[in-house]
């Protein structure tokens, strides 16, 4: 038995959730602007469809939308990338953020 394995104690798993369901986990989020960006490799991209809104931030870039459907129910535009950044805004390339009732929970 190792006991040098607590340390995963520390470390804080990150979940989205919407509609009572897991729709990402990560111990990797990115922080920006209070939005928790998720690695695009830990969404259930079952519960992800494309959207064809784009919104443009200053500083980040272009941003590419995702529409929710988890139990039948859709939440439109309700999570959000980056598919090209800004140099400023390398860290969230490949992440995923959420809003629209999305909860952010530990």
């Amino acid at each position: 038995m190792n006991k040098h394995n607590n340390s995963s104690n520390n470390i804080k798993v990150m979940k989205a959730i919407w509609n009572n369901t897991v729709i990402a986990e990560s111990d990797n989020t990115q922080v920006v602007e209070n939005n928790h960006y998720f690695p695009a490799n830990t969404i259930k991209k079952e519960f992800f469809k494309d959207s064809n809104t784009n919104t443009v931030c200053p500083w980040k870039g272009k941003a590419s939308y995702y529409s929710l459907e988890v139990n039948g129910e859709v939440n439109n535009d309700a999570a959000w990338y980056y598919p090209e950044t800004s140099e400023m805004a390398k860290n969230i390339k490949g992440h995923v953020a959420f809003w629209k009732g999305v909860k952010i929970e530990k």
